[in-house]
């Protein structure tokens, strides 16, 4: 009997991991239909971007309350589900605690996942409490409405139910222990289970085995459908963030990118020496097919990348001033928009084995509106904020760039600089020769 346990929880296992792993490779494609960027320069700078804000938490704590629940809840799951490494083993080869032989080392480790795991009860309360009672203003956001205000819900629910599996099935396993029944040997220490453990007083030892045994499997499964639905839900950010921060862009928040095509087009016109039709050398980048993005596949893989990392905690929105003056930007919409055509253009290729079939839809305008990039005063305050180096300002000017580039779209004001500029030199009307005449007051 206790072989065919062991079959059933090593095809269970590996149902929950493969089925993570092709979520997994589907992600990856996704994010691979985006346009190339080299971002393997200065690997020490990377690297110690992710060491200080994806594991050390540094932007998180900008915030102190968030921050340090954050970090509780961060580090204490983390920390808890190394338990599963022995939960594993012992499912395989119907072991008990097969850590044990580690002794007084053991000992700590269970005590301190279960003082974790209260810590991470109540700042999940916490956290629960903000959204759901408090509810602050960048929780409160319509961009939240459906869905994503569940999805946050969710993942608090399933992290209560999580950490209480783990206790009740530490305490009836420290009651089974006390009560000397077979296979489950003296091993642990349980400051916080220790006070549950009476409530299995009066039950006989198999009624409490067949309870040890429900919340073990419970929350081994548990995790397994958490590991799955992290693919469905913003908290894939606990795998992307590392990957996202290591990727971000390391130059000075105020630099935007400059097109090479264009640059060299402005080059040539500025040479009287150059010849306008002389093939290009050897090596030189074409023209782009199309200046800016109106579609995710237009934008670059970091920036696809960024879409799927965001946390939509609205620290972005909550410090955007476009946003606070009432304009319909939301710098969280921008990527949860990104992120969301970008799982539909993925579904297309799912239904039409890999090949993408027009549906007359795309990121701008049937997700997100030109209203919504023009209100952007591209002042970098959604960078700054963004807990794991997010840019939405970069989808933003990419999309701005089509419009102006490829529609002739930009607003009337907009439009009058840049024909005062190519008339006068100047953003303002007046004639060239008196350009430079505020010089002399």
């Amino acid at each position: 009997m206790s072989f065919l346990v062991n079959i059933f929880f090593a095809i269970i296992l590996t149902l929950g991991f493969g089925y993570f792993a092709i979520n997994v490779k589907k992600l990856v494609r996704n994010i691979n239909m985006g346009r190339d960027v080299n971002r393997s320069d200065n690997s020490s700078a990377r690297w110690n971007n992710m060491l200080m804000v994806a594991l050390g938490q540094s932007k998180m704590v900008k915030r102190p309350v968030a921050g340090f629940m954050h970090i509780l809840i961060y580090v204490g799951f983390v920390i808890i589900n190394l338990e599963l490494l022995e939960i594993i083993i012992d499912g395989l080869f119907g072991t008990h605690r097969v850590f044990a032989f580690l002794g007084g080392f053991y000992s700590f480790l269970i005590g301190s996942f279960e003082i974790l795991a209260v810590l991470v009860l109540v700042a999940v309360v916490v956290f629960w409490a903000r959204r759901n009672v408090l509810k602050l203003g960048r929780f409160a956001n319509p961009d939240l409405n459906g869905k994503p205000r569940k999805d946050a819900n969710y993942i608090l629910y399933f992290e209560i139910v999580l950490m209480s599996l783990f206790l009740l099935m530490n305490a009836a396993d420290f009651w089974l222990q006390q009560a000397g029944v077979e296979h489950y040997i003296q091993a642990g220490s349980f400051p916080i289970s220790h006070f549950i453990s009476p409530v299995f007083n009066g039950l006989n030892e198999g009624t409490v085995v067949m309870l040890e045994r429900t919340f073990w499997w419970m929350h081994i499964v548990g995790i397994l459908i958490f590991l799955n639905y992290l693919y469905y839900s913003k908290h894939l950010h606990i795998l992307l963030a590392f990957p996202n921060t290591y990727y971000a862009d390391l130059n000075a928040k105020g630099k935007i990118d400059n097109l090479e095509s264009v640059t060299k087009e402005v080059q040539l016109m500025m040479d009287p020496n150059a010849d306008p039709f002389a093939a290009p050398a050897p090596g030189a980048d074409e023209a782009p097919a199309k200046f800016g993005a109106s579609d995710v596949m237009d934008l670059n893989w970091v920036q696809l990348l960024n879409a799927y990392t965001c946390t939509e905690c609205g620290r972005c929105t909550s410090s955007c001033p476009a946003n606070q003056t009432g304009k319909k930007l939301s710098p969280r919409k921008i990527m949860m928009d990104t992120r969301d055509r970008l799982e539909e253009v993925g579904r297309n290729l799912d239904a039409n084995k890999g090949v993408f079939v027009p549906d007359n839809k795309s990121l701008l305008n049937d997700y997100i509106t030109q209203e919504e990039l023009w209100a952007c005063t591209s002042c970098n305050a959604c960078v700054e904020e963004c807990p794991v180096n997010i840019s939405p300002l970069s989808i933003i000017m990419d999309m701005r760039r089509y419009l102006v580039m490829e529609q002739s779209a930009a607003p009337q004001s907009l439009n009058a600089m840049m024909t005062n500029i190519e008339n006068n030199g100047a953003p303002w009307q007046y004639n060239q020769m008196d350009r430079l005449n505020w010089k002399s007051e």
